[in-house]
């Protein structure tokens, strides 16, 4: 066994089993905590003599981890890695494997203050014809028409991440209700109300376009009527972005940041806001009213005499 496979098998596959297993992360997630974790072992390998046990890893190797890994990636993805590799280390500390977590007190590069992207509700519109606009000049079939807004209806309509809206199946939507029940990250569960319009499409869509609608059936399907991949989404939205001449740099993320900062713009409170999206702090959704406050200052500058 090489030393490569060793440490996947000892350190790393384990980890990401109990992501997966007890945590029950997305697929998705765990494949972020495996970059991260590919990333720091191979950079051990190549600048430091660890040996391939994690109780040769110190405080400097982490240091400089990050300092090197200045010159490949965003401030923002090593915020991400160092993140992982804490819960990395906490997971062997708890199983009694290693006695110190080399992350701690390690310094990371300041994130700029950036507010979330998010589409106006005009644009919003644009995005979620394109759909029917396509079928009507016969530039795809009725099957993709009808997917593809449905996709785009439930990403906006819902407030889903990604990764919810590919596990989604029939049996956690009430249509009596109008309401999915969605297991989010770190096994938390939210009830979102899907809205009329994508209650209507929905429906549309399992009557005249599902392969199966059995309580396990996935709801959202690729062209080749099997579950659907987060990847597939991706280029998804890419087409109808392009088809709406709005920015390429558009994610199915940040239609739900459009999703939460049009709830904060028509009076919905904020904990409510935090519950539908899931969120387990309201520090984490109070950025939404950063948004709101800018817009109100702009809005100001623009109108008052003595702005």
């Amino acid at each position: 066994m090489s030393k490569d496979e060793r440490w996947r098998e000892i350190w790393m596959d384990p980890f990401l089993r109990h992501l997966t297993g007890e945590r029950r992360l997305s697929a998705y997630t765990a494949r972020n905590y495996q970059t991260a974790l590919e990333a720091f072992f191979h950079y051990l390998d190549a600048e430091t003599t660890w040996e391939g046990s994690l109780k040769n890893v110190n405080l400097r190797d982490a240091r400089d981890f990050v300092i090197e890994q200045q010159r490949r990636v965003s401030r923002r993805t090593i915020h991400n890695y160092i993140s992982g590799l804490r819960t990395f280390f906490k997971y062997w500390i708890r199983l009694g494997k290693i006695e110190a977590n080399p992350l701690v007190g390690i310094v990371l590069p300041k994130l700029p203050k950036k507010l979330p992207a998010f589409m106006t509700q005009k644009q919003v519109k644009l995005l979620i014809d394109g759909p029917i606009r396509l079928l009507e000049n016969e530039a795809i079939t009725p099957f993709q028409a009808w997917r593809d807004r449905l996709v785009l209806e439930l990403l906006y309509g819902a407030g889903f991440r990604v990764s919810e809206l590919c596990d989604l199946t029939y049996g956690q939507v009430s249509f009596d209700e109008g309401v999915a029940r969605i297991v989010g990250k770190g096994g938390k569960s939210r009830i979102c109300p899907l809205g009329r319009v994508a209650m209507a499409v929905l429906d549309k869509w399992r009557r005249e376009f599902a392969v199966g609608t059995a309580f396990s059936d996935p709801v959202v399907l690729s062209n080749r009527r099997k579950k659907w991949a987060p990847r597939g989404i991706q280029l998804l939205l890419k087409k109808y972005l392009a088809l709406a001449d709005l920015p390429m740099d558009l994610t199915p993320h940040k239609i739900r940041h459009s999703y939460a900062t049009h709830l904060l713009d028509n009076g919905a409170d904020l904990r409510l806001v935090q519950e539908l999206l899931g969120h387990a702090k309201l520090s984490t959704t109070q950025i939404y009213t950063h948004v709101n406050i800018g817009r109100l200052k702009e809005a100001f500058d623009q109108a008052h005499p003595r702005a």
